[in-house]
């Protein structure tokens, strides 16, 4: 299966950048950099809360919840709305712990964007990376499988467990890949791995 993130830029990567960049006051170029070092974060954050606290069914509570695929239609608007909350929450809720303060910050220095906008990258974009989640797991769903096979973690084309391995593998590679370098350390010690 091909890595979530890539298929979430090849999705909607240019839409969402579209609509972000015009809600921010952001180059497009800019945020197509910015989008592959959030979602695994959000999924790390996924992947620790099935780990940690309640399994399938505790993911499968948050994407009910949080992961609407009816964002995806109505990207502009959803923006609008994130982007007036005068007191955004990049940990979501708990989700990420102190995590989404700490990239956020990170964003903001690596980037060279302001604080204040960078606070509002995560929650603007967690809906939406949430919902293209809830989208993939409700086609594939089969009876009580749903999200337990989307979450497999043998080794046989798990989402998350790809992408938290990915990140973390290459905390120390040197490589600068768009998708690891970031904030792989931040995962990697979000998630308790060792490299």
């Amino acid at each position: 299966m091909a890595n979530f993130v890539d298929e979430f830029m090849r999705s909607y990567g240019s839409k969402v950048s579209k609509n972000l960049s015009g809600t921010l006051g952001l180059d497009r170029g800019l945020i197509k950099q910015i989008i592959p070092q959030i979602a695994p974060l959000i999924l790390g954050g996924l992947k620790k809360q099935k780990d940690d606290h309640g399994g399938t069914e505790r993911v499968d509570h948050i994407l009910n919840k949080y992961g609407s695929p009816d964002v995806l239609g109505d990207l502009a608007g959803l923006f609008r709305e994130k982007a007036s909350d005068s007191n955004p929450d990049p940990n979501l809720g708990g989700l990420l712990g102190n995590s989404g303060v700490n990239a956020a910050n990170t964003i903001a220095k690596k980037f060279n964007i302001d604080g204040s906008t960078a606070l509002k990258l995560i929650p603007m974009l967690a809906p939406v990376i949430l919902g293209a989640l809830s989208k993939k797991r409700n086609k594939r769903s089969v009876g009580s499988t749903g999200i337990a096979s989307l979450l497999d973690q043998d080794g046989d084309g798990s989402i998350l467990d790809d992408v938290a391995g990915f990140l973390i593998n290459s905390m120390g590679s040197g490589s600068g890949k768009k998708s690891g370098g970031l904030l792989g350390g931040l995962l990697g010690t979000f998630l308790g791995k060792k490299r």
